[in-house]
This record gives C-alpha cells, sequence and structure tokens, in this order.
C-alpha cells in the first residue's frame, strides 16, 4: 500500500465516522428522555422560602418603624420651629427700624438651618 492509499483510506474513515456522529445524534438525542423541568420554588416547601418571609417580614418592620421615628422626629422638629418664629417675630417686633439686633440674625439661620431639615426628612431616606 503506498502513502497516498493510506492517506486516501485514512480520509474515507474520518470521513465516515464524521457522518456517522452527525446522523446519529439528532437520533439518539430523540430517543433520550428529557431532563425533568426545575422544580417551582412555590410549590415546594423548602427551608429558604421560610427565610426569605422571615427577611421581608423584618424588612417590612424596620421600614414601618423607621418611618414611625422620622415622623416623631418631624413632629419634634415643627413644634420647634414654630416656637423659633414666634421668638423671632417677638425679636423683630422689639427692634427698631435702624437697628437689627445680632439675636434676630442668629434666630434667622437657626430657623433656616431648621426648616432645611424638615425638608430633607420629609423627603424621605432616599
Amino acid at each position: 500500500m503506498t502513502p497516498r492509499e493510506v492517506s486516501v483510506r485514512s480520509y474515507r474513515s474520518w470521513m465516515f465516522f464524521l457522518c456517522l456522529c452527525l446522523f446519529a445524534s439528532p437520533a439518539i438525542a430523540q430517543n433520550a428522555p428529557s431532563p425533568p423541568p426545575p422544580p417551582n420554588r412555590d410549590t415546594m416547601n423548602l427551608p429558604g422560602t421560610d427565610e426569605d418571609e422571615a427577611r421581608d417580614h423584618l424588612t417590612r418592620d424596620m421600614a414601618k418603624k423607621a418611618a414611625k421615628e422620622r415622623t416623631a422626629a418631624l413632629k419634634t422638629d415643627t413644634d420647634k420651629l414654630l416656637k423659633l418664629s414666634v421668638e423671632l417675630k417677638a425679636y423683630v417686633d422689639k427692634s427698631d427700624e435702624n437697628v437689627l439686633s445680632l439675636d434676630v440674625i442668629k434666630k434667622a439661620e437657626e430657623i433656616e438651618k431648621l426648616a432645611k431639615s424638615v425638608r430633607d426628612k420629609m423627603k424621605g431616606p432616599n
């Protein structure tokens, strides 16, 4: 046998093997059982679902608590804002039209800071 004949024979063998693989694969795959679908988490009683529910419940409780605390802080700050506004009004009424007291300026700055804080709290945590 010449080297060329060996080469042609090898080539034919490889081609036969390749065709066999290509055409036999789909037939084998059709007869193979299909894998079962993945289990649905809702239908299964997994311990993870209980943990997820507990985590969700805890998150909701923490959000409610934070909202209550924010509301209480808002009430306190608005009460303080009202008190400062009344004090500022009294200082302005006492001051002369030509003289602006240092207390008036300090009260106005304090009111401005507190009003900004109230506005930020009203916007919420985001």
